[in-house]
């Protein structure tokens, strides 16, 4: 579990679901990432996140406000996938509920996981995607830091082909 001064990043609860799952209905929140996600393909991500979890230490963690215990959404870290540039690297990603857009929250919790990451992680980078199109999320990446990586833009395979080309972006460890 990581805590910021907001937000508490956190393993996947049963009552994370209806808002899970009306996440996965939104339109605006799936613009970049497919069709939206029915309540068995929202349960069977939210138990991947766990099982990464119990296997790596991180995931893709469940985001709650402090304040109230309201479910944000996600941010967190995984391993890269297969068939991407970022496999055999950790990813950071994040995705949260439109209400909570514009409020610093996305960016409060990737900044607490990279700080985690390069705690408790030897890893030389961190690495992220996303669709060309998306300027909210390689906005927070550049926010964060994170250099775009041209060289490393590709065609995702599990993506539809309107949602293609991805773009990656990577942070080296800090010195020091």
């Amino acid at each position: 579990m990581i805590e910021t001064q907001r937000l508490i990043l956190r393993r996947w609860r049963d009552g994370d679901r209806p808002a899970w799952h009306a996440m996965g209905r939104d339109p605006a929140v799936m613009e970049f990432l497919g069709p939206p996600m029915g309540p068995e393909a929202a349960d069977a991500a939210m138990a991947r996140q766990n099982a990464l979890l119990d296997a790596h230490g991180h995931c893709f963690w469940a985001v709650e406000r402090k304040e109230d215990g309201a479910f944000l959404g996600f941010c967190g870290l995984k391993p890269g996938p297969e068939g991407t540039p970022l496999f055999g690297e950790v990813e950071i990603g994040w995705r949260f509920a439109p209400a909570y857009w514009g409020k610093g929250y996305a960016r409060e919790a990737a900044q607490a996981s990279l700080d985690w990451a390069w705690a408790h992680l030897d890893v030389p980078t961190v690495a992220a995607m996303t669709v060309l199109g998306n300027s909210r999320s390689w906005g927070l990446m550049e926010r964060l830091g994170m250099a775009r990586a041209p060289a490393d833009d590709f065609i995702h395979p599990q993506a539809p082909d309107w949602l293609n080309p991805h773009i990656t972006y990577r942070i080296a460890r800090p010195l020091g």
